[in-house]
């Protein structure tokens, strides 16, 4: 067995496609062997930013002799047929068998050179290489056709045990030649093979592994950070781009001037992260440290003072910028700035950033009068929803579109606001992530929420919805944040009526008073229109020419009425979308779709709070004996049910039969438990009184006839079985659970 050594080297990798063109590499490579028959007892991969590399361990001299056997088609076939096959099989009609009236071929393949099997492959797979980018370069880049590659593509080495596979990809042919490190060793550099690849480069200052020289920086900053009592903020994506930077990474710790500290400390870590790819550090006292840590390409003469030098100075450049945007963006208070939101289109169809801040704090603010969202103030609620937006058109949102909310939290603090509608501002997008942190401030929850919610409706109103893997306006993960929301903080949140609410103010109420505008001339002032809002009593009341709307009844007459509907009404298809969205999340979490489906299928529910307590009370109750021999009891009744019509007028009675008796006194005894359980909200108290009729159920099967000969006695026992129905799905509709 015999190891295969390729290198491709070319001009610099991008650091963020490294990792993934060295696993596409294994990959195709792999794939290309397959063909010839040929696997490879592992293989090992390297990266750096100058050369994509794999070692191929274990490969035969040759591949193995192949016997290939192919059915043709029956010997009294038409005579086309047959001609067919040979075509396809390169013999002739004396080289086939005869098999019982059917023609088989066997097609003999000799073995082949494992060097003419490479070859062939690796030009195969330079070819084929799936690049996120590539270019093309030189006079061969006239043609389309010509050779891509993600940088220009300079040298190949290529070499079986200590033999040289001759390959040529346009102007590039294999060699035994490569070069080391591009200051400390630029000369070529004679590779023998695969056995002393990796320490001959390592020799010309080159590691070629990807993962030792993460573990180099992230020790070496570690070790640098700790000499100044300092320690680094752990970025693991920081350490892996690094490492696609360099080929001999040196660690450098560096300073700058504590006056920048004045600035919010987001805005630092983003410079420094983001800006200059170097490693945030805290102090002793957890602080941000007025130090950072580069990753040097070289080990310098001097020890880096002058690499140090040089990245302080544009360091200094960097953060005086962001001091200045931090110092102009004071200037102006944050509602002077929402006011220049009506400029920036959020969607054509839904208009300005400024008309979606209207339509939230109405629905954000609608939450909190209506008790929904529990302790806010309706004031501050409001008012931090008009201001949540604001920070989207300040210098320092503009050069860091990250700090959106957080910049707004902080501008909001800076001009003496409440700490609650600065909280609020900062953490309305949260949150973002499955990970992300949800809040829990009662104001901040509002903001939150009607955001999430306004975005929701706004886009399935317009038909917007997500499609398959699209989902250009991240609605599933606004649907799953808003699910989080809720649970988290054990919302009463009926959402129809919430649906309802967010689509009539925020697109209905927004298109009449559009019409009110247009029909009255756009230099009327908004009072002196026939359309307005107003508060009358603690109600929210509509006035729209003659007629008085007591809005807040009419949501929610809307929400239980389906004779009243909207234009366009989104609300159904959202009720579905958020059915889809949960199963999502609470299979995740360990939680049986199915088990979900029962729940959803009683119609009606959609206090997601409610929904939730039930779903993990039956999840437990189906865990257990009487839950899974009632499950059993039930589907045998449903699938007698779903043969035989039940009469409606037909009331079970007691019976001679004990067992009849038995069941409907356990009925009788259950069914007022059980729905009183669930109207209290108490559902594992509601199973546990489903639970007394699995051994009644039992014993009637067991010594019951259903389909008595009896009209009389088959009806009341049909009866019968449809009360055990609907006492179960009371509680939820098993005819959905597997199992």
């Amino acid at each position: 067995m015999t190891d295969f050594l390729l290198e491709l080297r070319c001009e610099e990798i991008p650091a963020r496609m490294q990792l993934k063109a060295s696993e596409d590499l294994a990959r195709l490579f792999t794939e290309e062997l397959a063909r010839a028959g040929l696997k490879p007892a592992a293989i090992d991969s390297f990266v750096t930013p100058r050369r994509l590399a794999l070692v191929a361990r274990g490969l035969p001299l040759e591949t193995a002799a192949v016997s290939e056997e192919h059915k043709g088609p029956r010997t009294s076939a038409p005579p086309q047929a047959l001609e067919g096959f040979l075509r396809k099989t390169g013999l002739t009609q004396d080289q086939l068998e005869d098999r019982d009236g059917v023609w088989f071929a066997v097609v003999n393949k000799p073995g082949c050179a494992t060097m003419d099997v490479l070859a062939d492959a690796v030009p195969a797979v330079i070819r084929a290489f799936p690049w996120p980018k590539a270019m093309r370069w030189g006079v061969a880049s006239q043609t389309t056709e010509s050779l891509r590659w993600v940088r220009p593509l300079q040298g190949i080495v290529a070499i079986f045990g200590e033999q040289l596979v001759d390959i040529a990809v346009e102007h590039v042919r294999s060699g035994y030649a490569t070069l080391g490190h591009r200051f400390h060793h630029p000369g070529a550099i004679t590779i023998g093979g695969a056995d002393d690849y990796v320490e001959k480069l390592r020799a010309c200052h080159v590691i070629v592994s990807h993962q030792e020289r993460q573990a180099i920086i992230a020790a070496k900053a570690a070790q640098a950070a700790a000499a100044h009592g300092y320690t680094v903020i752990e970025d693991k994506g920081l350490v892996a781009e690094n490492a696609g930077l360099t080929e001999w990474p040196v660690p450098l710790l560096g300073d700058f001037d504590p006056a920048f500290l004045e600035v919010p400390p987001e805005v630092i870590q983003l410079t420094l992260r983001i800006n200059q790819k170097y490693f945030v550090l805290r102090d002793a006292a957890g602080k941000l440290a007025p130090a950072f840590i580069c990753t040097a390409n070289i080990e310098a003469k001097d020890g880096g003072a002058a690499i140090i030098a040089g990245n302080r100075k544009v360091l200094a450049a960097r953060l005086s910028d962001a001091r200045f945007f931090w110092e102009q963006d004071r200037k102006t208070a944050l509602a002077d700035h929402a006011q220049k939101l009506g400029r920036i289109t959020f969607h054509e169809k839904l208009g300005t950033v400024a008309d979606k801040v209207e339509r939230v704090a109405k629905l954000a603010r609608w939450l909190v009068e209506e008790g929904i969202v529990k302790g806010a103030d309706a004031d501050l609620t409001e008012q931090a929803a008009r201001l949540a937006k604001a920070d989207l058109v300040t210098e320092m949102v503009g050069e860091f579109p990250e700090l959106q909310g957080v910049m707004g939290g902080y501008y909001a603090r800076a001009e003496g606001l409440p700490d609650a509608v600065a909280d609020a501002i900062r953490d309305h997008y949260k949150p973002v992530g499955q990970g992300d942190d949800v809040p829990t401030a009662p104001v901040t929850v509002a903001v939150s929420l009607a955001d999430k919610l306004d975005t929701l409706v706004a886009f399935f109103a317009i038909n917007e919805p997500p499609t398959g893997s699209k989902d250009p306006f991240a609605l599933r993960r606004a649907a799953l944040s808003v699910l989080r929301l809720v649970e988290v903080n054990k919302l009463r949140a009926p959402l129809k009526s919430i649906f309802h609410h967010s689509h009539w103010y925020g697109l209905v109420m927004s298109s009449l008073l559009d019409s009110a505008r247009k029909n009255q001339g756009m230099g009327l002032r908004a009072e002196d229109r026939n359309f307005r809002e107003e508060y009358e009593n603690g109600k929210r009341v509509l006035y729209y020419a003659d007629t008085v709307i007591d809005v807040s009844d009419w949501i929610r007459r809307s929400s239980y009425d389906d004779s009243i509907n909207f234009e366009n009404d989104p609300v159904g298809a959202l009720l579905d979308f958020f059915a889809d969205r949960l199963k999502v999340q609470q299979r995740e979490a360990g939680v049986r779709h199915d088990l979900i489906d029962a729940v959803f299928a009683l119609g009606g529910e959609d206090d997601l709070v409610r929904l939730l307590a039930r779903v993990h009370a039956l999840q437990s109750f189906v865990a257990t004996d009487d839950g899974a021999n009632l499950l059993a009891g039930y589907k045998r009744a449903a699938n007698i049910l779903k043969k035989e019509a039940v009469d409606p007028a037909i009331v079970p009675a007691a019976s001679s039969e004990p067992a009849e008796a038995a069941l409907l006194a356990a009925l009788d005894a259950a069914e007022p438990l059980a729905a009183r359980a669930v109207t209290d909200e108490r559902f594992a108290d509601a199973m546990a009184a489903l639970a007394t009729l699995r051994a009644p159920i039992d014993a009637f099967f067991e010594s019951v006839t259903v389909n008595d000969a009896d009209p009389a006695k088959r009806g009341a026992r049909l009866a019968l079985l449809d009360r055990v129905r609907a006492a179960v799905h009371g509680v939820a509709d098993f005819s959905k659970i597997t199992g």
